[in-house]
Order: structure tokens, then sequence, then C-alpha cells
């Protein structure tokens, strides 16, 4: 049985080390003493990516070690692949992908990992897929299903697509990431067929998959409207609400706004489109957490950028009630 605690050690150390020769032959290592290649790819690279993640969110990171971490993972990842790849298939073919603005290819590959473990032959597509290249797969090779994974909010509008693409097919979709939140609430909003909160439960949910799906059910107008408009107005919000935010700001928050006030809009965005307001309320948890592990007077960081949030979205009423309802600190 894999020992679990005491590999993710060996492989945290290697990558806090920045040695990828050590997480390679561990990898081998583990691969050759027979451990079940899921457990080495979710109990252990997985697992150290989300450590890495908390780190960067408590400050002890940087942007430049989280990448190179990643890149480790990867390593690892397409080692496992390449054992993964000796399975039989007895499934039929799925599409692997992330959608439009998604670059976190990482959990996709795992999936992917997951997914042919189980038999399936799998294309996957890589990150950042437009929904015109996913629909002409589904043309060429008209696949049984699905895998979107979607780990940004921003890109649960470009995932969209891919569902509607997907279903207007008649093809089903399995979709999963952090993006989807802790249940299946925003993928039924959505129209996904089945939503999977790991790799495992992926390769569950795809199994159990119908053959033959109907096209989605069309969102609110008025939502889809808004969505759109915000969209195309994203750049202008983004410097917008950026520049207000930082005048006479710590530092520390000007070094954290680049990022946090675009994941803040598409936040907003994600809420319209899912009807869930989470994504609001825990955004607002995230940014207030990231400044206070920085030295930065979270609370009023949080409600100085709500209140310039519902000046910039004047002409956004559903978003403007969005924010002022759901985007504060417990």
């Amino acid at each position: 049985m894999l020992d679990l605690a005491g590999v993710l050690q060996r492989y945290e150390k290697a990558v806090t080390d920045g040695d990828r020769q050590a997480i390679v032959a561990l990898t081998e290592e583990l691969l050759d003493s027979q451990c079940e290649p899921l457990d080495i790819l979710i109990g252990v690279v997985a697992a150290a990516q989300r450590g890495i993640g908390e780190r960067w969110q408590r400050g002890e990171w940087t942007v430049a070690q989280e990448h190179a971490a990643t890149a480790m993972a990867t390593a690892a990842t397409e080692i496992v692949a390449s054992r993964i790849a000796e399975t039989p298939v007895t499934r039929g073919r799925i599409i692997v992908t992330c959608a439009e603005r998604e670059w976190h290819w990482l959990p996709a590959a795992i999936i992917d990992c997951a997914l042919r473990a189980d038999g399936w032959q799998t294309t996957a597509l890589g990150p950042a897929t437009s929904p015109l290249r996913l629909s002409q797969y589904i043309h060429d090779i008209g696949p049984a299903a699905v895998a979107v994974s979607c780990s940004v909010l921003g890109a649960l509008p470009t995932t969209r697509r891919f569902i509607e693409a997907s279903a207007s097919a008649g093809v089903p979709t399995v979709v999963g990431g952090a993006a989807f939140g802790v249940d299946a609430v925003r993928a039924q909003a959505l129209g996904a067929t089945a939503w999977a909160p790991d790799a495992r439960s992926a390769a569950e949910a795809a199994a159990s998959l119908p053959v033959v799906v109907s096209a989605v059910v069309p969102l609110p107008a008025d939502v889809v409207q808004e969505q759109a408009a915000l969209e195309l107005d994203h750049l202008r919000l983004t410097d917008q609400v950026a520049r207000q935010w930082i005048v006479g700001a710590d530092p520390a928050l000007r070094a954290v706004a680049r990022d946090a006030v675009p994941h803040t809009l598409h936040a907003v965005s994600a809420a319209l489109l899912t009807n869930d307001p989470r994504t609001l309320s825990e955004t607002a948890a995230w940014l207030g957490a990231l400044l206070a592990n920085r030295g930065v007077d979270s609370p009023a960081a949080v409600e100085d950028l709500s209140r310039i949030l519902l000046t910039a979205l004047i002409d956004f009423p559903l978003s403007v009630e969005l924010v002022r309802n759901h985007f504060a600190l417990n």
C-alpha cells in the first residue's frame, strides 16, 4: 500500500528544492513498485499542487516558484500518462479539453489519465481551446462525450459555449474544476450533463453518461445580454476599477490588484451566468485572506473595492445587485 504521507513529503521536498530529476525518479520508482497511477496523480501530484497554491496565497511562494512547481508536476504526470497509455481501450472516444481563457492544463491532464485508465480512448485538445475548434473536432471524430476542466471563473462563459456546442451535436458533457465550486449547482446551471469533483469521479461520471443529449435550455435573455456586455467592457472596467482602488494604497495592495480586479469582475460574470452568488462571496473571502497575508487591512480594502465596483457597474443593474448583496467579508 502506498504511504501517501511519506511519498507526498518526499515529493514536496523535491519541489521545494527545485529538483526536477528527483521528481522524475520518484515517479518512476512508484510506478515500478506497482503503485496505482491514479494514487500517484491524485494523492501526490494534485495534493502537492494544492499545497503550493496555499503557499502562494499565504505569500510564502512567488508566482515564479509556483510555475516551476507546476512544470515539475506536469513532468510527473506525463510519466504516469505514458504508463497508463498501455491500458487497453474498452470504451469509446472522449475529448478532454479546457475552455478558452483556461490555461491550467494540469488538472485536465490528470482527468485525461483517469479516463484513459478506465478504458476510454482520449483526445486531448489542450488548454484554452476555442469553441470553434471543439466543434470541428466533434464533427470530425464523433466522440461519445466531452470532458471540460475549468479552474478559473473567467473561463465559465466559454465553458457554457462548449456545452452548447456539444449538446447541439447530441454529445454529453462532464465538467469539473475549481471554478465549478464544491457542488453541481454551476454545472447544472450551465447545462452540463454531469459534474465531477475530482479525477476519479470524472471517470465514474463519464461511464454513466447518456448516449445522446438534447440541446441545452437557453439562459435568461437579460442575463445573457448583461454578461455579454460585461465581457465586451471587461478591459475598460478592469482598468477603471484598478486605478481607483490603488490610489494612495499600500504597495502590497497594488501588487495584488492586477490579478484581483479582473478575477472579481469574472466572479460577477460567473454569478450572472450560473445564478450562484457564491462566486462573489468566495472571491471576497479569497481576496481578504490574500491581502491579510500581505499585511493589508483586508476588510477596509475589500469594502473599498466593493464601493468602487458599485459605481463602475452602474450600467449593469443585475451585476450591481449581486455585488451589493454578496461581495463582502463575513
